[in-house]
């Protein structure tokens, strides 16, 4: 779902001052006018067009620090085919694997935007492991995503651990109201990560079979990357 611009920016701005608010040092820089992808983002991904929901988030002039729960980070626009590689992991999604752009990274887990079709705005989420296979969409757009943690924050599941001056998830047990697969957190528990799954529109017939899978996603991202060149 891609997000109305003015939600979006409430939802960043609202966590921002939530963030900072519990210790996170993070100024206000001002607001940026969205941007323009990189020539070579249509081309790494294939598609035609990019969101200005993803344009004005990348356009924003964040300090070079870990602002996100649990260490995360938000990747710049890509510079090359390599990108791809961060797509192994795609298995059983309902949307082509190659439609997604990596956005946030986090110790073990990737974000990713969806860029076209009907999951357009959602955000995957794929635990780096070559035995993982947990495909799944971890919020309907990023404003979702943005209040989830924002409200994590508020619950006391998201704290600031002054020594190391990051966000670190807590005990998402003690918010029960929050959607554990909006936070940065591994393993996931099974029940709720299958049921998901399959509401969001993962191939389950595909997860079981995902050492096979893996293989042929292999295959699909080198004859991708060949046809981009450099």
């Amino acid at each position: 779902m891609l997000d109305d611009m003015r939600v979006l920016r409430e939802a960043v701005r609202d966590y921002r001052l939530t963030a900072t608010a519990a210790g996170l040092d993070w100024p206000d820089q001002g607001e940026s006018p969205a941007g323009q992808p990189p020539e070579q983002v249509y081309r790494i991904f294939g598609v035609e067009h990019i969101a200005e929901q993803l344009t004005w988030l990348q356009a924003q002039q964040w300090p070079d620090r870990q602002l996100l729960p649990n260490v995360g980070w938000r990747m710049p626009w890509p510079e090359d085919r390599d990108a791809l590689n961060y797509l192994g992991l795609s298995i059983g999604t309902p949307f082509p694997w190659r439609h997604q752009m990596p956005l946030f990274f986090f110790d073990a887990l990737l974000y990713t935007f969806v860029l076209a079709g009907d999951h357009e705005g959602e955000i995957w989420r794929y635990e780096i492991s070559p035995d993982a296979w947990d495909s799944v969409r971890a919020a309907a757009s990023l404003a979702t995503l943005f209040d989830q943690w924002t409200r994590g924050i508020a619950a006391g599941v998201v704290v600031y651990d002054e020594q190391s001056r990051w966000l670190l998830v807590d005990d998402l047990g003690s918010a029960p109201e929050l959607d554990p697969l909006a936070f940065p957190v591994t393993p996931l528990e099974e029940t709720l990560l299958r049921t998901r799954q399959r509401e969001c529109g993962v191939d389950m017939a595909i997860m079981e079979d995902g050492f096979t899978y893996t293989e042929e996603l292999s295959d699909a991202i080198d004859a991708a990357r060949a046809s981009i060149g450099r």
